[in-house]
């Protein structure tokens, strides 16, 4: 057997001009169609961050009423055209002025053009003519410039450019405006006795989202917060002699109607949530308490929402459920009316020899049977069939969730936490996160967490707040 061999592409070259072989009226030109991405690629290389070109709230203000483009990004195209195409490689920029006559705007196509005017034998002096033109015919930028063309020919591969992501977390910004004009919500936090607890406090505070109530010993609260350089002084505090009774006191103000949400300060998880699930004096309801990571995951046109991967740490096929139930009210007060949910294992088919996948197949047909609602669910789905319409459709997977699901159910805690940092660290995903099925939001945030991570938390438990959402709707207030 021959094996065929793949065809040889020729690599694109890119050739300069000499000195002694350019003439004057010589030119050449190049276009490029602007976007958002060109926009913030050119503000991450500049530090150019001028609201004029990246907020089009701000921009809508401005003379332009819109968004422009910087007025250096047309100078750059003049200068890729100087040393790509005339003279090209070995050009030296010796000096350049430009005029800049009308705004570049979003979807403009500019073309710049530069043109031979004069040539000095001394050091092999050029100048040019240049000029972009836009779409209309309308000239944006004019100038000269000077140049030193190269002697000798140059010829080579034309460098390849590396595949550039931008990680913009447009997600939560949508999540964060949704909240815009809401009061904001009574929050209980839990023993804020670090700088970085106050800090989240404060950040919550300024974002409008929570107004909050400090538990925990005063004289820490307020030395935490001199060392943090905040300034508490607006604040409630109810002073609690240690974290423990800080986090009884916390719920005893949830219980009391003082508190709509509930957030985690400097003390451990276990120590809050075990204050939460005391069945005679806790939140519990007769809905079973998860964890739901929400993810805004660069390149990926949804959130996604993993759970649980923080609190059960092997759900039997009746909590599995419930985890799924919160994880849906969840999607729904995000606004995600019919959530696709998909029950992951190791393998898209039923094999008896894995558990995970008779749960997935149990969990569906529970739904077929009303007994899981508001949502579309599939299952058992590896990862790559759940998120990707490609790798479904290898497979043969004919399905309205597999490659378009938004929320992820995983087997268990260990699963679960794996795919959410390895998201976070390899894949810049921001994860926010909130406990749902209590008697309100538990908000856990973590030192390691960005701001716009812990105001994303604070933003997903105020909406469930106002939404009067408590993950199990229709639960009686007491544990029956």
């Amino acid at each position: 057997m021959k094996w065929m061999e793949a065809p040889v592409t020729e690599p694109e070259m890119i050739e300069n001009r000499t000195f002694d072989e350019i003439e004057v009226g010589d030119t050449a030109s190049l276009s490029h169609t602007l976007s958002q991405r060109d926009i913030q690629l050119f503000a991450l290389a500049s530090g150019d961050v001028n609201p004029a070109h990246l907020d089009p709230d701000y921009a809508a203000t401005d003379m332009f009423h819109r968004v422009i483009a910087h007025g250096l990004w047309g100078g750059g195209l003049i200068s890729a055209v100087l040393g790509t195409e005339l003279p090209g490689p070995g050009t030296i920029y010796l000096g350049q002025d430009l005029r800049f006559k009308h705004p570049v705007l979003l979807g403009d196509t500019i073309t710049a053009s530069v043109t031979v005017t004069g040539k000095r034998a001394e050091h092999h002096v050029l100048t040019l003519d240049c000029q972009c033109t836009n779409q209309n015919g309308e000239v944006v930028i004019s100038g000269e410039a000077t140049v030193k063309a190269p002697t000798e020919k140059v010829r080579r591969p034309r460098t390849a450019l590396p595949d550039v992501r931008l990680y913009d977390h447009s997600g939560y910004k949508r999540l964060i405006e949704a909240t815009s004009g809401r009061e904001k919500v009574p929050t209980a936090i839990a023993h804020p006795c670090s700088p970085a607890a106050i800090m989240a406090a404060c950040e919550a505070v300024e974002a409008g989202l929570i107004e909050p109530i400090l538990v925990g010993p005063e004289s820490r609260i307020r030395a935490a917060a001199e060392e943090a350089g905040a300034d508490i002084s607006s604040f409630r505090i109810e002073h609690a002699p240690h974290s423990h009774a800080a986090a009884a006191a916390c719920v005893d103000l949830v219980r009391r109607g003082e508190a709509q949400l509930l957030m985690k300060g400097s003390l451990h998880t276990d120590e809050l949530m075990g204050a939460v699930v005391r069945r005679e004096t806790g939140l519990r309801t007769e809905r079973r308490i998860s964890h739901v990571y929400l993810m805004d995951v660069p390149g990926h046109p949804t959130p996604l929402l993993i759970t649980d991967a923080a609190i059960n740490i092997a759900p039997t096929l009746e909590e599995k459920a419930d985890i799924i139930r919160n994880a849906v009210d969840l999607a729904h007060v995000i606004g995600i009316e019919q959530p696709r949910v998909a029950i992951l294992s190791a393998v898209e088919t039923v094999n008896p020899a894995i558990p995970s996948t008779l749960d997935a197949a149990a969990l569906c047909k529970m739904a077929d049977r009303g007994q899981i609602t508001g949502a579309l669910l599939d299952g058992p789905l590896a990862f790559d069939n759940a998120i990707s319409t490609a790798a479904a459709k290898d497979k043969g997977i004919v399905s309205d969730v597999a490659g378009k699901a938004e929320i992820l159910i995983v087997p268990n805690l260990e699963s679960g936490n794996m795919i959410a940092k390895q998201l976070t660290f390899l894949g810049g995903a921001d994860a926010a996160g909130i406990v749902l099925g209590a008697r309100v939001p538990i908000i856990l945030t973590s030192r390691a967490d960005s701001l716009r991570t812990r105001i994303a938390s604070c933003a997903v438990a105020t909406l469930l707040a106002h939404a009067g959402t408590k993950a199990a709707p229709g639960l009686p207030a007491e544990p029956a």
